[in-house]
């Protein structure tokens, strides 16, 4: 049983709000750890709304004001899960608390905004995270196992795409709760902040530093009612990217992602390949790693579908028995176990503030290179 107390103050009760909140419940059913998170307290603008969040959540109290709940000596750990724009803020003050930080990706809306944030917990010496949670999902754990272990051999491509298709609608506005997104002020950028974060947090993690890109954007609907002003204004988020990178290996990648692509939700996958073998991975089919290797027999080479469920593999000797799934909302779960077996061991949990900050230079180049077309040099250092 856990000695221990982790007292959470959650700033924002949204969809990644309830994320959280699930890990944070669940982790210590599952993981034997030292420490057992306590929903000391959420915060929220809105009264009624945050009080039935707490209240289905199961959190101890609420607050409208996250300056007060930062100010509160029963709180150890302030989880931001709030729109980009108010990252920097909330973090800087809650680290300045000497409070412990875990932000929702990504850190924040550009690299300068982001350094402040670096600065201010190593200063405080605060445990920090960013919720970059695809990294915790087994199958992409095992694919670094795998090519940390050399079996993929010299890397020599990374591709990966992020596709949905929600934002097509030319009457879908722009701006407030739900639509923040789409709004340039508070999200910082489109897809490449949203969603090709994900797939450069996971390519760096898995491959390595990327040094440089060149990329093109696009925004296809130029102007959008703003449901905070009520008039037509223009839309500074990128609707769809595509780059190509160099990585510090020597590896060629290609990355895509769009909010115009018809039929998909959420389909994020990602190849590599090396010079001995190969894997994929699917979002879709998020227990399954595929697998290629040339050193096979050539009578039975060919891709293997690799079910990652049995309890040598990443994770999943905490959950069920072999050949049954977990889910998405397990990666947060993991997460949550990580940085509090992590507090107990004094390990820094991964990715911190600094190598988070990584990520918000590759973006930072990418939409650079989107208005100009010439490859854009990241300053990356891993």
């Amino acid at each position: 049983m856990p000695s221990k107390e982790l007292r959470i103050g959650l700033v924002g009760y949204g969809f990644m709000g309830r994320t959280h909140s699930n890990g944070y419940k669940r982790a210590c059913d599952f993981f034997d750890l030292e420490y057992r998170p306590v929903l000391k307290a959420v915060c929220g603008r809105t009264e009624k709304r945050v009080k039935e969040f707490a209240e289905h959540w199961q959190y101890e109290s609420w607050e409208t004001d996250w300056k007060k709940m930062i100010a509160r000596d029963d709180i150890d750990a302030i989880d931001i899960c709030t729109a980009n724009d108010t990252h920097a803020e909330i973090a800087i003050a809650a680290a300045e608390a000497g409070k412990m930080v875990l932000c929702e990706k990504p850190l924040a809306r550009t690299t300068a905004e982001a350094e402040p944030m670096v600065a201010a917990v190593e200063k405080a010496g605060v445990k920090n995270t960013v919720w970059y949670n695809y990294r915790r999902l087994p199958a992409v754990t095992l694919a670094k196992q795998l090519i940390d272990s050399g079996k993929l051999g010299r890397i020599f491509h990374y591709r990966a795409n992020f596709l949905q298709d929600w934002t097509i609608s030319e009457d879908l506005p722009q701006g407030g709760e739900g639509l923040w997104r789409l709004d340039v002020a508070a999200a910082g950028s489109g897809v490449t902040g949203d969603l090709l974060a994900h797939c450069i947090d996971t390519a760096m993690w898995l491959n390595g530093g990327i040094n440089r890109v060149t990329a093109r954007t696009e925004t296809f609907i130029k102007e959008r009612k703003h449901n905070l002003t009520g008039k037509v204004e223009k839309v500074g988020i990128d609707d769809a990217c595509l780059f190509m990178c160099d990585f510090d290996n020597g590896s060629l990648g290609l990355f895509e992602s769009t909010r115009y692509a018809r039929g998909h939700k959420a389909l994020y996958t990602f190849e590599i390949n090396g010079e001995h073998a190969s894997i994929k991975w699917d979002l879709h089919d998020l227990n399954r790693l595929e697998y290629f290797d040339h050193r096979d027999e050539s009578i039975v080479r060919g891709w293997r579908s690799i079910h990652v469920s049995d309890g040598d593999q990443p994770y999943m000797g905490n959950w069920w028995v072999p050949g049954l799934c977990i889910g998405y909302e397990h990666s947060f779960v993991h997460q949550v176990a990580d940085f509090l077996k992590d507090l107990e061991t004094g390990a820094t949990t991964q990715p911190d503030f600094r190598n988070a900050l990584e990520t918000a230079k590759v973006c930072d180049a990418v939409l650079s290179s989107g208005k100009d077309g010439a490859w854009h040099d990241t300053g990356v250092k891993i």
